[in-house]
């Protein structure tokens, strides 16, 4: 399914982004040296259910997940890149984390994510590969503008990752959103420019590159959710929700808050 929102749903897809990026915005000041997983599983319930809002992860259960998710935001560290299912972990300075949050209000979801250092220690190597998934998602926001493809935005995205030496998986990648968390049309993080689905006014697209340092190939854990990296090397994963416009994309998961 493919929808097309109209102006009055756009609206209130600006305030679901809005909302999804301050919990973002505050999780990310509030994890620190010995914060447990779950501890950021049960701030993100607080919020969201202060807010009125749903989950769109408590009850997913896809066809590549073990029975339902059971929690409320996906948190990966190190080697886990995608669909990181909190656990009883503390972490420890130069962890490399991810956190990936959906939810939905008044009928519409916006999807984020983002990964960050935790504690002092800056690793090189962690550091390129995070600003690569960033750099990528600002290039295939950039691409997706009305008239242009999907395969464009795909195109400007892997071309980013491939040129930082990374290689690209596209098992997953981005997708349609809308009144439901993943829709059409899928968004791999590599492709053909003018091939796929011609991006108009109203459609929302959750753009996510991610990367692993020196593997294409994922692995899943024991807990039949959590994505990793097959040789056990770092991983990032950056995420936005956008809008496509008369003037291009405008990005729906930025923060109003400016304090943790």
């Amino acid at each position: 399914m493919i929808e097309i929102l109209n102006p009055t749903l756009l609206d209130r897809a600006r305030e679901t982004g809005a909302l999804v990026a301050d919990i973002l915005h505050t999780l990310r000041g509030r994890c620190t040296v010995g914060t447990n997983l779950l501890d950021i599983d049960r701030w993100t319930k607080e919020m969201i259910t202060e807010a009125g809002a749903t989950s769109c992860y408590v009850d997913y259960a896809p066809s590549f997940g073990r029975g339902p998710f059971g929690h409320y935001i996906c948190t990966g560290v190190n080697d886990a890149v995608l669909h990181g299912r909190p656990h009883d972990y503390r972490l420890a300075d130069g962890d490399l984390l991810t956190l990936d949050l959906a939810v939905s209000l008044d009928g519409v979801a916006a999807d984020a994510a983002i990964s960050f250092l935790v504690g002092d220690a800056r690793p090189p190597q962690s550091v390129a590969l995070i600003d690569a998934t960033e750099r990528a998602l600002a290039a295939g926001i950039a691409a997706a503008r009305p008239g242009a493809r999907v395969g464009d935005v795909s195109h400007a995205i892997g071309t980013v990752l491939g040129e930082a030496g990374y290689r690209v998986n596209t098992e997953f990648g981005g997708h349609g959103i809308g009144s439901t968390m993943h829709q059409d049309p899928h968004v791999p993080n590599s492709g053909r420019p003018g091939r796929g689905y011609p991006l108009r006014p109203g459609l929302l697209l959750a753009l996510e590159p991610w990367v692993m340092e020196d593997t294409a190939r994922l692995v899943t854990d024991a807990d039949g959710w959590t994505l990793r990296s097959a040789t056990g090397c770092r991983t990032a994963h950056s995420e936005h929700t956008i809008a496509i416009t008369d003037d291009g994309a405008e990005i729906l998961t930025l923060p109003r808050r400016t304090g943790a």
